[in-house]
């Protein structure tokens, strides 16, 4: 599924679609650049799912807990795990399968230790203010 998104405007709607597509499926992989928005359309997943708090990239942290209206949502930045092992002391198990959302930025910093099934995202940016998502599911 490709969702063309021409401004953050366009961010509520897109995540709905992303979440009725998804099916049943809470485990959601981000991939792109630096810089290309996928903790903005992160912060839109989770507003969708009834999340009221501030939503924060956990760069530091590497995973930030919210409470959405039916479920808890976990968002993780794995951009400074020096390698697959700080995941594996964290206990990413409990969390990846849990049945509640997981938002992962950076999932290729953990890439053996990824669940079987998967929605992957991929954020392009096309200009400025232009991104092209593109997801599948695995």
């Amino acid at each position: 599924m490709n969702l063309p998104v021409k401004s953050i405007d366009e961010l509520k709607g897109a995540a709905k679609q992303l979440i009725d597509f998804s099916d049943k499926e809470k485990i959601f992989l981000f991939y792109g650049d630096m810089g290309a928005g996928k903790t903005t359309f992160i912060k839109s997943l989770c507003v969708y799912l009834g999340v009221r708090e501030g939503v924060t990239s956990p760069t530091f942290s590497i995973v930030n807990e919210y409470e959405g209206e039916k479920t808890k949502v976990f968002h993780f930045d794995f951009y400074r795990l020096k390698n697959q092992s700080e995941a594996l002391d964290m206990g990413y198990e409990e969390y990846f399968y849990s049945d509640n959302y997981c938002f992962i930025e950076w999932p290729e910093k953990i890439a053996d230790l990824l669940p079987p099934h998967y929605i992957r995202v991929k954020i392009e940016v096309l200009c400025s203010d232009e991104r092209l998502l593109t997801c599948d599911k695995i």
